[in-house]
């Protein structure tokens, strides 16, 4: 009888967290390395949201809090959905667990039976098929295409649907690629889904706030309330509020989701840190006032490196709606040489050839489900920046 569960042999290392490793164990080595393979803001977390918490700790927020969250930030979170996406949910249609990845993990773990098909889009986050097969289901694919900037084609994804398609999980912005979805695309994908009533939908709008130039932000059931009865809308704090050691991710639903989903954090994990779920009532009520800074920073970002890569032999780089990520397609690349003389035959080569030669860390797009590309993240100093990417310029015009 085999110790390690079967279930493992189905999930892959995350290729991000692989890379990141990489770049710390080159910089230990005394390597200037410049990382650009983590999804995490480099701004620290604003003052009011870290008083809030101190604040707390002296009250003494220190005990165990209910599964689902602590009262006010559920409230919180229904004014949230109100005020900024038009979406009206009960404090009970709401849940708190650590990070976004948890809220996923219980949702998948709450409603998935053997054979039952999740679509992922592609590129995806990493997390995404990997979560599903840990909770026993398949994942599907629908592809995306450079030439409609990585986003999802209503007919695509019409494609994909199957009997056995349970959810779909949809990212705007997305990591990788930073695509958004307007009000219009949106729309064309939800009249498809409304098509399928068996299709539940599962949004991540993790990168809401980090949208740019006149780009608005919309979510499924705000554009089409027909859904609302089988739409799991996803957040957090992590990205807007710059709080991604917080840990807290949050989720509102059909209340017959939620009560699954809180059976499941029950027996998992019980509710998430008090200190900060009261750090996270003063992001969400709190004042605003950081975001538009933060996006004007990573807006500037974006154009720096959209700007110079496009420069770079080889490279062709979209300029996404969000998020604070880059996708260059680098398929010209593919069947060069290295200096060593190795041949590219993978965008993981180059990667790891990026690496070890011009100490820039990047993650392969094949990990993503779409290739060749590689993704980087802006959310670092204009400064590096700006040098990783003269890097990547010198590491490409060596190749032969």
């Amino acid at each position: 009888m085999a110790f390690l569960a079967d279930a493992l042999k189905r999930v892959k290392p995350s290729a991000t967290i692989t890379i990141t490793q990489k770049a710390r164990d080159l910089k230990a080595q005394g390597k200037d390395v410049i990382s650009l393979s983590v999804g995490e803001p480099d701004f620290d977390t604003p003052d009011n949201i870290k008083q809030a918490a101190i604040a707390a700790i002296n009250r003494g927020e220190t005990k165990y809090t209910p599964v689902s969250g602590i009262p006010q930030l559920r409230e919180a979170i229904t004014r949230k959905l109100k005020r900024e996406n038009g979406l009206d949910y009960k404090p009970s249609q709401t849940i708190v667990s650590t990070g976004g990845k948890h809220v996923i993990y219980n949702a998948l773990l709450a409603t998935l039976n053997p054979g039952d098909e999740v679509i992922c889009v592609a590129p995806y986050w990493v997390s995404y098929p990997e979560m599903v097969a840990l909770c026993g289901g398949t994942a599907t694919f629908a592809h995306t295409r450079i030439e409609n900037e990585f986003k999802l084609q209503p007919e695509e994804l019409e494609r994909a649907i199957t009997p056995k398609t349970k959810w779909v999980i949809l990212n705007s912005p997305s990591n990788p690629s930073g695509a958004a979805y307007s009000h219009a695309e949106m729309k064309k994908l939800t009249d498809v889904l409304m098509r399928h009533p068996h299709v539940w939908v599962l949004t991540d709008d993790m990168y809401e706030h980090l949208v740019y130039g006149d780009f608005q932000f919309v979510t499924p059931a705000q554009v089409e309330p027909g859904l609302y009865e089988r739409t799991l809308t996803m957040n957090g704090v992590s990205k807007s509020y710059a709080m991604t050691g917080w840990r807290i991710g949050y989720a509102a639903g059909p209340q017959h989701l939620m009560n699954a989903m809180d059976l499941v954090q029950g027996q998992q994990t019980s509710g998430t840190s008090a200190i900060s779920q009261w750090a996270a009532v003063e992001a969400l009520d709190g004042t605003q006032e950081h975001i538009p800074v933060f996006r004007k920073a990573f807006e500037r970002r974006r154009d720096l490196v959209v700007s110079m890569l496009n420069q770079t032999r080889g490279l062709v780089c979209p300029k996404p709606e969000g998020a604070f990520y880059v996708y260059p397609d680098c398929s010209a690349l593919i069947g060069k040489k290295l200096p060593n003389g190795k041949t590219i035959e993978t965008d993981e080569d180059l990667v790891m050839g990026l690496l070890e030669d011009e100490a820039v860390a990047a993650v392969h797009g094949s990990s993503f489900g779409l290739g060749p590309n590689f993704r980087i993240s802006y959310a670092t100093s204009d400064e590096k920046l700006e040098e990783a990417c003269r890097r990547i310029q010198r590491f490409c015009a060596e190749l032969r």
